[in-house]
């Protein structure tokens, strides 16, 4: 599952290209961390379940944030999760992970945020995440982010450490984030993304509010119940989401071995239909 925020400073990159069966979202959580591959001290801080504790990082270090895109805004539980962290005039790298669609002003407004606590950006980049309603019947950048994404913030992550090298901590330049490349849709699928949206809303049909669970497949092993980052699922009782906590990230749903779980959106296909063509990383220095 890709994590709700991740504060990454880890050695995990170049191990987690040769792992075999981790999830996609799994292995950007890890390219997020490229900027440290030679620091002398890593600290990474998952928090999927779990808000941050009250910090302030020195400017003597350097933060890697990532978080997932949710309608072209930084998902809300990240910022939440993200409260108790400040900085004192320190480096931060932003990553915003989208799924293949348009991650809209999420960079700009993440930025604002860390600077409000006392960040500096001195590095950002978007990257492509599979999309969560992204199946089999509805591929939406399937495999993403793939080898080449990975190598691409290898690169990237030198480059930082490297740009790092040349200042004093204290004295770094706050980068316009505004200034790195947007994805595009094609005239022929916005048209097509747009007509898609008004038949769905004049149908006035129902939307599906939380993923739906076969109890015919599931043996309740917890698993969905463990992954999902807003106690939505209680272990004991996975058969029942609470439709008032979940967020729709569909971490269940990719995490059943069973396939016990899904979530029947028309979203899917029109993603599907509408942002086929893959979208490429871009990074800003």
């Amino acid at each position: 599952m890709q994590p709700v925020m991740s504060v990454s400073a880890v050695r995990e990159f170049e191990e987690a290209l040769a792992e075999k069966g981790v999830k996609p979202q799994e292995l950007m959580r890890r390219a997020g961390a490229v900027v440290a591959l030679q620091a002398a001290r890593l600290v990474e801080n998952d928090l999927t379940h779990t808000p941050a504790d009250d910090a302030i990082l020195p400017s003597s270090s350097v933060a890697v944030v990532a978080v997932p895109v949710y309608r072209g805004s930084v998902a809300p539980l990240a910022l939440e999760r993200l409260q108790g962290l400040h900085g004192d005039g320190t480096p931060v790298v932003l990553l915003a992970v989208y799924g293949n669609r348009d991650y809209e002003h999420a960079l700009d407004d993440l930025d604002r945020f860390m600077t409000e606590r006392g960040f500096v950006t001195v590095a950002a980049g978007t990257f492509v995440g599979e999309h969560s309603y992204s199946t089999p019947q509805t591929p939406v950048a399937a495999g993403r982010p793939d080898v080449a994404d990975l190598q691409l913030a290898r690169r990237f992550g030198e480059k930082v450490r490297d740009k790092l090298g040349g200042y004093e901590p204290g004295r770094f330049v706050r980068l316009e984030v505004a200034r790195i490349p947007r994805p595009e849709l094609s005239w022929l699928d916005k048209l097509r993304f747009v007509w898609y949206g008004l038949g769905l809303k004049v149908s006035k049909k129902p939307m599906p509010v939380a993923p739906v669970t076969d109890p015919g497949q599931c043996n309740g092993c917890g698993v969905c119940a463990i992954v999902c980052p807003t106690g939505a699922i209680a272990a004991g009782n996975e058969l029942h989401t609470d439709a008032s906590r979940c967020i729709r990230c569909c971490a269940c749903v990719k995490s059943c071995r069973r396939t016990a779980r899904s979530f029947d959106t028309p979203f899917a296909k029109i993603l599907t239909a509408c942002c086929a063509r893959p979208k490429q990383p871009h990074v800003l220095l």
